[in-house]
């Protein structure tokens, strides 16, 4: 039997780590940046989870064009340290099977957002071709 997530256990958690999200000094300045309604911020991401381990197809929004307008600010150990504080938060407040479910979630999504901002940037394209030289052109 899969793990399930309770809608009702969506709030509390997400109240917690936003709050350490908040107080991080890595991540938190870009999210206080970036946010200015964190009732509305934290709607919209209990909306997502919800989708995401719920199936709900509450959540309407665009995580890629989000985290694009904010590109030139987020890095690499960003990415780590957001798994991290919800790898902690999820432990702490949900059963081992539900909490690693949301943190396998986590870290297929994390991959794929960090994949999408680098193919967005010339910093990023570069890093993923290793930087090579483009090919000589043939003449004839």
């Amino acid at each position: 039997m899969e793990p399930v997530l309770e809608e009702h256990q969506l709030a509390p958690l997400l109240d917690r780590f936003y709050g350490r999200v908040r107080g991080d000094a890595l991540l938190g300045p870009v999210f206080e940046d970036a946010i200015s309604d964190w009732p509305h911020h934290l709607g919209q991401i209990a909306d997502f989870w919800s989708s995401v381990m719920i199936s709900s197809s509450r959540y309407k929004g665009n995580p890629m064009a989000t985290h694009m307008r904010h590109a030139s600010r987020i890095t690499p150990p960003m990415f780590d340290r957001w798994l991290a504080l919800w790898a902690t938060t999820t432990s702490e407040l949900l059963p081992g099977p539900v909490a690693g479910a949301l943190q396998e979630k986590a870290s297929r999504i994390a991959q794929s957002l960090r994949l999408g901002l680098q193919l967005h940037t010339p910093e990023g394209r570069a890093a993923m071709l290793g930087s090579r030289p483009p090919p000589a052109s043939v003449t004839t």
